[in-house]
């Protein structure tokens, strides 16, 4: 086999349909636009969704519900994950550079700490939120809070 003698499968291309080059091909004329109608105008353009008149999707399917855009979203890191890091890697200053070098935030993460587990350690922790839970159990063992 040579690239001179490649050539695709039987049956895997078709030639284009060539519309609009005279009567003879059988399909110039109306170019299988059909007669007259919007769809057989130049500068047609079907609108997104558009189904035919049929009543399309986004109209016939309910809906419901609100985005905020105002939303502040965080991600979430428990009292028992600090303790974590306390127990395993004897880390007693929380931010967000220890944060992203465990792999508990990324670099434009807003980190709130919330109070699931139990923490035994003394720790300064600062992150973006407190849960009032989780600021009372950081203080009642010495720790400090501290929201950036």
């Amino acid at each position: 086999m040579d690239l001179h003698n490649l050539k695709p499968v039987d049956g895997s291309t078709k030639k284009s349909k060539r519309i609009g080059r005279g009567e003879g091909s059988g399909k110039g004329g109306t170019s299988t636009k059909g007669h007259k109608g919007a769809q057989s105008r130049s500068g047609y353009s079907r609108k997104a969704g558009f189904e035919g008149g049929q009543m399309p999707l986004y109209r016939r399917v309910p809906k419901f519900g609100f985005k905020n855009i105002n939303r502040v979203e965080y991600s979430a890191i428990n009292l028992s994950t600090l303790q974590y890091l306390y127990d395993k890697k004897g880390i007693t200053t929380i931010d967000m550079d220890v944060l992203r070098a465990n792999g508990l935030a990324s670099k434009n993460d807003l980190v709130k700490i919330l109070a699931n587990g139990t923490l035994n350690a003394k720790l300064e922790v600062k992150a973006h939120a407190f849960s009032d839970k989780a600021k009372k159990e950081i203080e009642a063992k010495g720790g400090t809070a501290i929201t950036l």
